[in-house]
């Protein structure tokens, strides 16, 4: 089953309780909030407001760096995740694409830190899937996944990626979230309507919801930032996930 929803950090110039309106108006469910900027590490009472919403906590969104960050900046991280109930803590696996670090000690030894301390608060740490970071490409995805016991992974696309590869990469790394986008080849500065995109989302949303496993569908990466671009880009999706 898919949970539709957004990723709050969409639009940041929005508050906690301007989001929760937008998302409730949309027919969605479900929001990933960030940490940058809506719910802050630490920050209980945003917290709280995000809860009040009445929508389900898809993830709490951090922008931990594992082998990078200071290990210090996690407590808070997983204490406010613990303080929405979120099933997953977002993490990015370093600062470095797969082929620009030959040491991939230090990214998995704060992964498997990470890990643990997360489960001990009742959640799951979550791997963005991303260049730049280990989860890069595909294969070092897979191999990070293994090297680290009860890590889980994210998918998005790439720009203008065709769909015989996204499908293989969904199917590879059975991802708990998608973040849903258009983009064309120039990638985040080229971004289209939703429906622009149907022939790679139709069939990706078909093999995410293939073993009927609960995962989440959020939308994030809007053509102009516009909230209306949003309401059109969320009926779209909530269409797709009817047929």
């Amino acid at each position: 089953m898919l949970i539709p929803g957004l990723v709050s950090v969409t639009f940041r110039q929005l508050t906690v309780s301007e989001i929760g309106e937008l998302a409730t108006e949309c027919g969605l469910r479900a929001v990933e909030w960030g940490g940058d900027v809506h719910v802050p590490p630490g920050d209980v009472a945003a917290a709280r407001r995000a809860l009040d919403t009445g929508l389900k906590v898809a993830a709490y969104g951090s922008y931990y760096r594992a082998g990078v960050s200071d290990r210090a900046d996690l407590a808070p991280i997983l204490e406010t995740a613990a303080e929405l109930d979120a099933p997953f803590v977002r993490v990015w696996a370093g600062t470095a694409g797969s082929a620009e670090c030959p040491d991939r000690g230090p990214v998995i030894e704060a992964l498997q830190h990470a890990v643990e301390h997360a489960d001990a608060l009742g959640t799951k740490i979550a791997l963005e899937y991303h260049p730049n970071t280990l989860t890069d490409t595909l294969d070092s995805a897979v191999r990070l996944l293994d090297e680290v016991d009860g890590v889980v992974s994210y998918w998005q696309p790439r720009g203008g990626q065709d769909v015989f590869s996204a499908v293989h990469e969904v199917r590879t790394l059975e991802p708990v979230t998608a973040h849903v986008f258009s983009w064309g080849s120039g990638g985040f500065k080229e971004r289209f309507p939703l429906a622009e995109r149907r022939d790679l989302w139709k069939p990706v949303l078909t093999e995410l919801a293939r073993d009927g496993v609960e995962r989440n569908a959020l939308l994030e990466f809007v053509l102009d930032d516009s909230p209306e671009q949003f309401r059109e880009d969320a009926r779209t999706l909530l269409s797709w996930l009817k047929q």
